[in-house]
């Protein structure tokens, strides 16, 4: 995987004056890998090396349920996309309150998160997407890119949600 990542560091302010710089865990961070099943586990490591080394302060529960998104997203794009994308881009962008993992790739067809059909095995992925990031407080959406591709994004919030 090539990694081209552009972290960006603390800004402080001059003389006290304007808003804050970013956090030290800020940034956004993008690679690609070829669309082929090693990314899968390849992907997944990555980010959560990238959370780790960045100092992001994410739960447990986070951290799985953001690193099954990741795998999810890599595996539809290998297992759908790759024909017509054979490489594609993973994303990584963090805020203040939340993380943001994108999965990019040059084929346009657009999924949708299928329903349970318990005699399928596979056809589920997004579905699972959505129930992981909408049990975290999150939220899912899928665009066209420029090129004619799509890209899938899942940004779930850092603090916990309280509960109604």
């Amino acid at each position: 995987m090539d990694d081209h990542g552009r972290g960006y560091g603390p800004c402080p302010a001059e003389g006290g004056e304007g808003p804050p710089g970013p956090l030290p865990y800020e940034g956004v961070w993008r690679f690609t890998a070829p669309a082929v099943d090693a990314s899968v586990p390849q992907a997944r490591h990555a980010v959560r090396d990238l959370l780790l080394r960045q100092g992001v302060p994410v739960s447990d529960d986070l951290a799985h349920g953001l690193l099954l998104i990741v795998s999810e997203l890599v595996t539809n794009a290998v297992r759908h996309a790759a024909l017509l994308s054979p490489v594609l881009a993973v994303e990584v962008a963090v805020g203040a309150e939340w993380v943001r993992v994108s999965v990019e790739d040059d084929h346009p067809y657009r999924p949708t998160a299928l329903e349970a059909d318990h005699g399928r095995t596979g056809g589920r992925g997004l579905l699972l997407v959505r129930e992981v990031a909408r049990e975290a407080g999150g939220t899912v959406d899928m665009e066209h890119t420029a090129s004619g591709g799509k890209v899938i994004r899942a940004a779930l919030p850092l603090k916990p949600t309280a509960l109604s």
